[in-house]
């Protein structure tokens, strides 16, 4: 009652400066929370009952690569390999994912483009059979994620064939999980296939999502999270089962492959 009592026998100018004050004090209180909430590229969130991990970047500033092997030329395998690698130029990995599908020997099933050369071809080849038996990456459309001058981008593996744009890094994989804002036809919204499944989406050319499930999901589910909740026009499946993996530092997430080793690894360095 006193404080009230003082405040009212403040001049009425000095009482209106003092509330500026406040006003801004809350407003850049409220601009820090938020600055803190976005600070690491990673959080979780839900959507539908399921749980994911979503890391966002913009590759106008962020240095987003995609790798396969290192100087030695040997495939890096493992995300430690791949951030010892970095280390020793001075340099830290701060995310990576498995970055598509790979052969036993963990060379590329499909385009690998880095550093502006094509060290796999795209793979055009086509798997006839019921749904459940033709392999994840012969599901088409499959699709190549990008990356060039002007940011990233999604397209079906015959329209960037076609376009042919002028990239840096690429890789093709496997099926489409959203093309131009639809859900891949051969999807079914009631499947009961569920597994872990990870895959990347582009909202806008600097707006990439990553995205790890924490739980198994179907490819409709998969597919309608990126559409519904991160607004993605186009996004496209990297891989599922046993071969998902996420270097998150911030989560402390380093995933050891499945199979021996990741082949195409999607990463950003700082």
């Amino acid at each position: 009652m006193g404080a009230l009592l003082r405040w009212q026998a403040e001049p009425p100018l000095l009482r209106a400066k003092l509330l500026l004050l406040g006003l801004a004090i809350m407003l850049l209180a409220g601009a820090g929370t938020a600055d803190a909430a976005f600070a690491e590229p990673c959080r979780n969130q839900s959507f539908r009952g399921a749980a994911y991990i979503v890391c966002r970047f913009d590759p106008t500033k962020d240095d987003l690569r995609i790798l396969w092997k290192g100087r030695d030329g040997r495939p890096y395998r493992t995300f430690d390999a791949l951030a010892a690698a970095f280390k020793g130029e001075g340099r830290t990995l701060q995310f990576a994912m498995n970055g598509g599908m790979y052969e036993e020997d963990l060379s590329p099933v499909g385009l690998h483009i880095e550093n502006g050369k094509v060290l796999a071809k795209a793979n055009t080849a086509t798997i006839k059979g019921p749904p459940s038996r033709v392999p994840n990456f012969y599901k088409k459309p499959n699709g190549v994620f990008y990356l060039g001058k002007v940011g990233a981008g999604i397209l079906t593996t015959e329209r960037f064939l076609a376009k042919r744009p002028r990239v840096k890094f690429a890789t093709q994989s496997g099926p489409m999980l959203v093309i131009k804002g639809a859900i891949h036809p051969a999807f079914i919204a009631d499947s009961r296939d569920l597994k872990p499944r990870d895959g990347v989406g582009v909202a806008s050319p600097t707006e990439v999502y990553f995205v790890i499930s924490r739980v198994p999901v179907s490819f409709y589910e998969f597919a309608l999270f990126f559409r519904d909740r991160l607004h993605c026009g186009n996004a496209l499946f990297l891989d599922g089962g046993m071969a998902p993996g996420l270097y998150a530092p911030e989560l402390r997430r380093d995933d050891p492959p499945a199979h021996g080793g990741y082949g195409p690894i999607i990463a950003v360095v700082r």
